[in-house]
């Protein structure tokens, strides 16, 4: 598989487009959300119909405008750009997605190419939101959101006088059916429960607490927010009322200093959250600009001694253009921010040119007006140098406060501890990942008369390192061993622990033929040795000439047997208890047929054990996976991955290891 289709092979949409704009490739996620049928991502009607289109046609009407600028602004400024398109739902509802736009490098032919995906926001539809919540500002209208299963609207924002309207965020049905005209109070039920897409306006008399009735004009919309995401009815609202009270006004600010603090709320707490750098330049980007105020926002980071930008598309691209590149030293604004650690406010086009009379233009003198205002803060990761910092512009006539720079310096602190963090975590996750496969062996590629897949996933806790382990060889006496094991916990300890005994077990099967007198050697080692943490395993030696299978286990799970019918069976082997604790422990073992066609499965707990799932219902769901399997006609690597993902989407906690052999 090249890098282009690892680009595809996601679950979300994603596409890739020449830097015109012309389709090169899409997977079938994105045909879908787009309405075509998958089997157009490949083959001779795909070819007719999709590829070399440009990509914005193929957006529905509303859509191909805002899809263009996407890409072109990735195309022309070498920068990630972000925006939420809207896909054609498949029950008329659209689907809000937050994609991504940038530039990627064809390995096959050095050409730059688009690469467009859906970002993965399940996790923050906040950020979905803000697109709307701006857009309905800016046409004085006010918007909410309606959650059936819940019977609650909440209220996003909107203008200021119909802010005022609605002082609480969230309100339940019952009370704003209430506060509406008897009259109109069915015509509001049949808006929230339209069967189409989009309703019309409708007119509402509408009672605040302590005012006179208030003329409304709603509209609806439904909407699924992200791929594969929640769908909400979104309501727009329109004040007819010609006279506003002063009382509005108050409340129309107090609402609106509420939604403020929610979204800084909601900004630290993903920031604190964030997981890694995509995902901390993605919440950077969508909540600045909204969070303060702003018209736009930029993020820049020093690779190499030169700036590297990306934006929210709020910030023209040849703003972009004229800061990505330059070097650190140069004498503009944003390097010297970066380079002394100091925030920078600039006021308007002659405080530019008074403080950096030899730097770059930026913005360039045709956009920056005599009070047009940016405001420079680097983010700082404790004790170093910063190597990010993050632009905001404001609009004619704005002036950030004290306080609101002072905030905004409070949350790049906390984005520098972020940046911290992901980074420390990341290199503790590629130790990890580089000391597991130095601790796992590579399967042989031919045993007579088996097929053999294992895999392998640490666990989510800890150092993302575990004591699970598998192994295969071949004995002296022509005879395969196949073995899987558990050593307790989930760190290096335990890697150390499962590397010793693995290495064991291989040295004391190569003296002794039988399985039982390999796990009573390796007991009495480990028991002398004065082994810090036990191990479970199970160990088979299988006959490559007539499937005969002598197998034992020192406290492990049992062996699943799979057989091209469909069945399956569960063993509990011979053997004994744990490694490493009870000294002169004899193991037994037992020898039973393996048949042609069919298969072993061994796992570790983490397999078929979790968070309400019983190590009898884990069994039965894994065995019955490799049954379907086998009666499939999958391999023994297709089975492992079948399995594999089965205990992922769990979510299970622990380490995991599968081995399967079949007897071919």
């Amino acid at each position: 598989m090249d890098a282009s289709d690892e680009l595809l092979r996601g679950a979300d949409p994603a596409a890739l487009l020449t830097l015109d704009g012309a389709i090169l490739s899409l997977n079938a996620a994105m045909a879908t959300a787009l309405g075509r049928p998958p089997e157009h991502c490949q083959g001779r009607d795909f070819g007719e119909q999709l590829l070399g289109r440009d990509f914005g046609d193929v957006w529905p009407t509303s859509q191909r405008m805002s899809a263009e600028n996407l890409v072109a602004h990735a195309a022309k400024t070498k920068t990630v750009a972000m925006r939420v398109l809207d896909f054609p739902g498949p029950g008329g509802a659209p689907v809000a997605c937050l994609m991504q736009a940038q530039q990627v490098k064809d390995p096959a032919s050095d050409e730059q190419l688009v690469w467009v995906h859906a970002l993965d926001a399940r996790n923050d539809l906040a950020s979905l939101l803000i697109p709307f919540r701006i857009a309905t500002t800016a046409a004085h209208l006010g918007l909410w959101m309606y959650s059936p299963h819940e019977h609650q609207l909440e209220w996003l924002g909107g203008a200021p006088a119909l802010a005022a309207l609605f002082p609480d965020t969230t309100i339940s049905l019952s009370a704003v059916i209430s506060a509406v005209h008897p009259e109109d109070q069915e015509a509001l039920r049949q808006l929230l429960h339209a069967a189409s897409a989009q309703s019309p306006w409708v007119r509402l008399r509408y009672l605040p607490q302590n005012e006179g009735w208030h003329q409304l004009a709603a509209q609806t919309r439904r909407i699924q927010l992200g791929y594969g995401g929640p769908e909400r009815i979104f309501g727009m609202v329109r004040d007819d009322t010609k006279q506003e009270k002063r009382k509005e006004k108050a409340q129309a600010a107090l609402t609106a200093e509420r939604q403020r603090a929610k979204d800084i709320a909601d900004f630290s707490s993903a920031l604190i959250t964030a997981a890694t750098e995509q995902e901390l330049q993605q919440i950077a980007l969508t909540r600045l600009a909204a969070t303060f105020g702003a018209t736009g926002a930029l993020l820049a980071l020093v690779d190499e001694g030169r700036l590297h930008v990306s934006t929210d598309a709020g910030i023209a691209m040849w703003e972009v253009d004229v800061l990505h590149g330059l070097p650190l030293d140069h004498p503009s604004a944003l390097p010297e921010a970066i380079r002394t650690g100091k925030p920078q406010l600039i006021l308007d086009r002659e405080d530019y040119i008074h403080r950096w009379p030899h730097g770059a233009e930026f913005p360039r003198l045709g956009r920056l007006g005599s009070d047009y205002t940016a405001s420079i803060t680097p983010l700082s990761e404790t004790g170093n140098q910063p190597l990010r910092a993050w632009l905001v512009t404001y609009g004619s006539g704005y002036r950030p406060s004290l306080d609101e720079r002072t905030l905004m310096g409070t949350l790049a602190d906390l984005a520098g501890q972020a940046l911290r963090r992901i980074r420390l975590q990341q290199a503790r996750v590629e130790l990890a990942t580089a000391l597991q496969k130095t601790m796992l062996p590579t399967l042989p590629e031919h045993l007579p008369g088996l097929e053999v897949a294992a895999r392998y996933r640490p666990s989510r806790v800890g150092l993302e390192i575990g004591g699970d382990w598998y192994d295969a060889f071949v004995t002296p006496d022509g005879a395969i061993a196949l073995e899987i094991g558990d050593a307790q916990g989930h760190d290096v300890d335990a890697a150390a622990a499962m590397g010793q005994v693995r290495a064991s077990m291989r040295a004391i099967a190569a003296r002794e033929p039988d399985p039982a007198t390999v796990l009573t050697r390796t007991n009495e080692l480990l028991v002398t040795m004065g082994a810090a943490r036990f191990s479970s395993c199970t160990l088979l030696h299988i006959d490559p000439d007539d499937g005969q299978v002598t197998g034992t286990s020192a406290g492990h799970v049992p062996l699943l047997c799979a057989r091209e019918d469909g069945s399956h069976s569960i063993r509990e082997l011979a053997g004994g208890p744990v490694l490493g604790v009870v000294p002169d422990t004899e193991y037994r073992e037992e020898t039973f047929a393996l048949d042609e066609d069919s298969a072993l499965v061994m796992v570790t707990d983490g397999v078929v054990e979790g968070p309400g799932l019983t190590l009898e219902d884990g069994l039965e769901r894994a065995g019955t996976l490799a049954g379907a399997a086998l009666h499939d006609g999958l391999s023994a690597e297709e089975t492992a991955d079948r399995i594999l993902d089965a205990a992922v989407a769990v979510d299970h906690l622990d380490d995991v290891a599968v081995l399967v052999i079949r007897r071919t």
